[in-house]
Order: structure tokens, then sequence, then C-alpha cells
């Protein structure tokens, strides 16, 4: 029973810290006059990525153990994966839900196609990159981790060079930490943006530990709690902050959010694992790796004609299942 209050407890706790993070971060980029995408993939982005980072960097610096370690690398393909299938299904499936609401005469997602197809072409090349090392053993492998921090910065640097001035088609909801200001001060954004990303890391730690011990106690083997649940658990901060945003009809900044996390998860923990880690696959990783090119080489897809529809997004959420249930079976 305490594991189930601990559990409910900081799923709440999470949503609405993401409440508070993602009014917080919008201001944040206004007051940067960055557009939504930048804002996405590199204010939301960074700060929600922080705390999956943090687990891999713990696990793969400070692990006293093989297995210890293989949880950081576990989680540096198991976070991929879930943003290019389950977070984009939820995308898919809440704007397709709130179309009415919104108004909308069709469900077509209103994005930038062809940045968000440019962004999956990134993240193709450098996941290749990572996956092929994954399957190879040789000296030099740890030094190579700097080059995904490289590809990292440069992203990031990309992203902002092509931001335009913030888009003021997208009605800001009043900062809730001065909601009666028209123009709110920098500090209290910062101040809202920094607390709500404090309270989303600690609610996410105690989330993924309630979600192994409630694996444990229904007789899930920690292996698949840890290949299955915990990326699932990990990447819920992105996951939820998708969920409010196109709730609130603004899909150009969950999207964004979720390239820009996907490519975080490319890079940051990928050069830890790298350094600390011989970084050799076994068959669920090589699984992972797979199900994740073909994942993004859907969307890619989907973004390089044009349109896309609500309701595409959402059969890329089914190459999830088709990974937990490999790893049961492997796992059996």
């Amino acid at each position: 029973m305490l594991t189930t209050l601990w559990f409910l407890l900081s799923a709440g706790a999470i949503y609405a810290a993401c409440e508070y993070f993602v009014n917080g971060i919008e201001w944040l980029g206004r007051k940067f006059r960055l557009d939504a995408t930048a804002t996405g993939t590199v204010l939301a982005a960074f700060g929600t990525a922080l705390p999956e980072s943090a687990v891999t960097f713990i696990a793969v610096v400070f692990g006293h153990s093989p297995e210890q370690r293989d949880i950081g690398v576990g989680a540096a393909l198991g976070g991929p994966l879930v943003l290019g299938t389950i977070a984009y299904a939820v995308v898919g499936v809440a704007l397709w839900g709130n179309r009415h609401r919104l108004k909308r005469p069709n469900a077509l997602v209103k994005v930038d196609n062809a940045r968000l197809a440019r962004d999956q072409r990134w993240f193709l090349s450098i996941f290749a990159v990572k996956c092929t090392l994954g399957l190879v053993a040789f000296a030099f492998k740890p030094w190579l981790g700097v080059l995904f921090i490289a590809a990292y910065g440069l992203y990031v640097w990309r992203e902002l060079r092509s931001a335009e001035t913030a888009s003021e088609e997208e009605e800001l909801e009043p900062l809730k930490f001065q909601p009666h200001a028209d123009d709110p001060a920098m500090w209290r954004v910062a101040t809202q943006s920094v607390l709500a990303l404090v309270v989303i890391a600690i609610a996410s730690r105690v989330f993924v530990t309630q979600i192994e011990v409630i694996g444990m106690a229904f007789g899930l083997s920690p292996h698949l709690v840890a290949l299955v649940l915990s990326p699932v658990a990990t990447e819920l901060p992105e996951t939820v902050n998708a969920l409010i945003w196109v709730r609130q009809g603004k899909e150009r900044l969950a999207l964004a959010n979720i390239s820009g996390a996907m490519m975080i998860q490319a890079t940051i923990p990928s050069s830890l694992a790298l350094f600390f880690t011989p970084w050799l696959f076994d068959e669920p990783l090589i699984v992972a790796g797979a199900l994740t090119t073909v994942a993004i080489g859907y969307l890619w897809w989907l973004f390089q004609r044009g349109h896309v529809k609500a309701r595409w997004l959402v059969p890329v959420g089914l190459l999830y299942g088709v990974f937990a249930a490999f790893v049961a079976w492997h796992l059996a």
C-alpha cells in the first residue's frame, strides 16, 4: 500500500510540476526571443533530459558491478526508443482526442515539418554511429565519446542560429509565479522553471523506484524492469510535457521537446557510457537500436512529406510493444 501511495503521489507531482515547467519554459523562450521550436528542442529538452542523464552518469561512473553499469548503457538506448515510439504516439492520440475541443477542422499536426524532418535525419546519422560502436571493440573507442558531446554542441548551435524571433501566434498563459503581470520578471520566470525542474527530478526518481518495486512484487525479472519499464518511467516528464502542450494546441512545442530530448539521449548519455563502459550490446540492446531506427525512419518519412495527420503518429507506439514482447521472451 505504501508503494502504491508513493507511486500515485510521485506521478501526480510530476504532472503538476510539468504544468509549472512548461509554463515557465515558454516564458523563458520568450525572454530569450527564441521561436517555439528552439524553445522546445533546446530549453525544454535540456531541462527534462537532465534527470535521465544523471541516472546514466551515476550508473556508469559510480556503479560497482557490470550489472549496475549495464543499467546506464540500457538507459542510453532505452530513452530514445521510448521517445521515438511512445512519446510520439501519445502526441498523436492526444491531438486526435482534443481536435474538437481545440476547434480544429482536421487533425493535421501544425509543425515545421521540414525542420522536424531534418532533426530526424540528424538523429539517425548520430544514432547509426552510436549503434555501430556497440557492435565492435577496439582500444580507442572511449575517446569517441568526445565526438558525441561535440555533435550535441553543434546541434544546439544550429538550432539557436536558425531560430527566429519568438512567435507571437501562440498566446502564452500568465506566469504562474506572477499571474497578473503581462511581462513577468526574469527572476520569477527562472525561479519557477528551476523549482519545477527540481520537483520533476525528485519525483521522477521516486517514480522509477516504485516502478522497480512494483515490478518485483509482480514477479517480473529485474532485467525486464530495467530494460522495459524503467525507460518509460524516466521519460515520463517529456511525455507529460508533450501531453500538456498538445492539450493547449501547441504541438509544435510538444514535438520540438521530444525531438530535442532525443538528440540529448543520443549524445550525452552515450558519451558517458563510452567513457566508462565497454559499450558492447547484447541482443535486447541490438533489438532496441533496430526498432528505434525503424521508428525514426518512419517519422522522417512522415515529416518530409510536408503534412502529418495525428493518427499517423499512433502506430509508431506499437514498436515499443514489440520490444517489450521480445525482452520478455528473451528473458523467459
